[in-house]
């Protein structure tokens, strides 16, 4: 039941995170901003996450988990009341980086406070399940807000996250146990952990996959709209459709990295390339471009567990900061990552061109995560030498 319940508030969390993406063009008329701008409420949440991990992370060091999480999920539902009451562009842009603050520190604890509640050959999945959750919702949180937002207006949308929040905090009260901070180190300690090139390794590892794949995925309504034809009604089941492929390839992945960590974000990662590089060729033809954002989303997510297994792997001596710092990059990646698809459409180059641009990204991404592989092997038979 803990897992159920961090899972639950990671469901909740991700559809205000994403849910973004499907509501861009109605938050864009009704704000009278473009398209490009309404893209920025994206950046401007993944920033608010990159620096609030690391700052909360930092000042919340000593405070018992739970009651850690707690307080977390309290101001991720303030912040999107704000969201929803938003009378204007720029408030709007300022609650989405008050919700966003939350977000980091929340899976960065919640994603140690599994791997404490599991024995060791499950943390692994147990990690991966905390992510599940924010597969599901891109399964049922994001149509269904997007659908909402559709219907009721883009304010519903965050209204319905807001409840979303409040059940997983009851959930968080009720269910997960009191984890006592094992270790009560400076902070200075803590931060040694960035001298560790593996740890830095992974943590570009991670930037630059996210990069690639946010690129393409915050314009996914408008490609689809724009580009292939699809009307606003048939968006929803779409992303329904990817979310399922989410849901799946991130739950086979996170088996996988059980065993064997690298290989399995490496093969994450270049199936998303792979499905990037085709969706610009096939997002003129309505089925196939449907085919190929199901492929895309079983590889979308298929590294994340393996790179947050990693990182606190690497970084034995300081853990939630760790996790916490990897948080901050993956949502670096999405605010880099829609910063530089508006760039893509802006200078001419247009929406078609931004799958080829996304795909570019994540083989530059492989190229690293190779390197970073390399690196282990290195290191693992130094060791056993000596």
């Amino acid at each position: 039941m803990s897992l159920l319940a961090l899972m639950l508030c990671t469901f909740a969390i991700g559809t205000t995170e994403f849910i973004t993406m499907g509501i861009l063009p109605e938050v864009s008329r009704d704000l009278h901003v473009s398209i490009s701008a309404a893209g920025l409420l994206v950046t401007g949440y993944a920033i608010g996450v990159a620096i609030g991990a690391p700052l909360l992370t930092a000042i919340t060091g000593r405070i018992e988990r739970k009651r850690l999480l707690l307080g977390l999920m309290l101001l991720f539902v303030i912040g999107n009341v704000l969201c929803a009451v938003a009378p204007t562009y720029a408030f709007l842009l300022v609650a989405r980086f008050v919700a966003a603050f939350a977000h980091g520190t929340f899976f960065g604890a919640g994603a140690v406070v599994a791997s404490k509640i599991v024995p060791a050959h499950k943390q692994a999945s147990a990690v991966a399940m905390i992510f599940t959750g924010v597969s599901v919702a891109n399964i049922v949180g994001v149509p269904l807000g997007t659908f909402v937002g559709q219907q009721l207006g883009w304010r519903a949308s965050f209204w319905s996250v807001g409840v979303l929040g409040l059940l997983g905090t009851l959930a968080v009260a009720l269910w997960v146990p009191r984890i006592t901070v094992q270790a009560k180190s400076q902070l200075r300690q803590e931060l040694q952990v960035l001298k560790s090139t593996q740890v830095q390794l992974t943590l570009v590892m991670t930037i630059l996959s996210f990069v690639g794949i946010f690129a393409a995925f915050t314009y996914v309504a408008p490609l689809l709209m724009e580009i292939t034809g699809f009307s606003a009604d048939q968006i929803t089941p779409i992303l329904l459709l990817y979310g399922v492929g989410l849901t799946i390839g991130n739950t086979f992945a996170g088996k996988l990295a059980n065993r064997r960590i690298m290989p399995t974000a490496i093969g994450g990662l270049t199936l998303s390339a792979l499905a990037m590089g085709l969706l610009y060729y096939t997002i003129h033809v309505k089925w196939a471009a449907v085919l190929t954002i199901l492929l895309w989303g079983l590889a979308s997510f298929g590294h994340v567990p393996a790179l947050q297994m990693r990182i606190i792997e690497k970084a034995k001596g300081a853990p939630n900061l760790a996790s916490s710092l990897n948080i901050s990059a993956f949502n670096l990646g999405i605010a880099l990552g829609s910063s530089l698809g508006a760039w893509v459409i802006h200078s001419g180059f247009g929406l078609t061109a931004v799958p080829l641009a996304a795909t570019a990204l994540t083989i530059i991404a492989i190229m690293v995560a190779l390197y970073g592989w390399r690196q282990d092997k290195v290191v693992n038979e130094v060791t056993r030498a000596v």
